[in-house]
């Protein structure tokens, strides 16, 4: 078995240990690093992220990071977010009244959930589609982490001629929101698969096999 070289893009972000470990349990020799040529030529590049919106970005541009997500995806290399990691990669979001401009990989703002317990904190289902690349033999009952009070509430990118729509699971908590999205080499999770157990491990085995 080959095994696959996966870069943790290091800006500032925390839980970067975390997302290490995972990988590293499910095979992967991983690297954490800001270092960009490292990021361009690793199989993978995982987008991790926790905390604010802003300060995410502000970190994510510090070290030119989203340059590198954008060159990677233009080649058609993966790219995996996490978290606050997979709500940078929209176009904006929206804090306290604050609008911050994202990566712009897809359309869409992050926004404040509406739910009677925020933030939104452990244990939940999702609806994945039918043909789903990262939940591929896991049940419906399956359940992931969460830890996050915003979210993408509509998806807004639609498909044109010679595009493939995207693959869109969804979660609840007071409302519907996007919990992972796959999109030929970009997918992302708002969920932590790093802290999900294994059910995680399943997830980021079956995204290292598209790798």
């Amino acid at each position: 078995m080959v095994v696959k070289r996966v870069v943790v893009l290091d800006y500032g972000s925390g839980n970067l240990r975390s997302a290490e470990r995972a990988l590293a349990r499910v095979g992967a020799d991983v690297t954490v690093t800001s270092d960009l040529d490292a990021a361009m030529e690793a199989d993978g590049l995982v987008v991790p992220g926790v905390g604010a919106f802003a300060a995410c970005m502000a970190g994510l541009l510090r070290v030119r990071g989203e340059r590198v997500v954008g060159r990677r995806l233009a080649g058609g290399r993966p790219v995996l977010g996490i978290c606050v990691g997979m709500q940078i990669l929209f176009a904006k979001g929206v804090e306290h009244g604050v609008e911050t401009e994202g990566c712009g990989e897809w359309p869409g703002t992050v926004e404040h959930l509406e739910a009677p317990v925020l933030p939104h904190m452990g244990w939940n289902t999702v609806k994945a589609p039918e043909g789903s690349v990262l939940f591929r033999g896991l049940d419906a009952d399956t359940r992931f982490y969460f830890v996050h009070s915003y979210g993408v509430r509509e998806w807004e990118l639609r498909p044109g001629p010679g595009f493939a729509e995207p693959l869109v699971t969804w979660a609840e908590h007071g409302v519907p929101f996007v919990a992972a999205a796959e999109n030929g080499p970009l997918m992302a999770t708002q969920f932590h698969p790093e802290k999900s157990g294994d059910a995680g491990a399943a997830l980021l085995t079956n995204w290292l096999g598209v790798l």
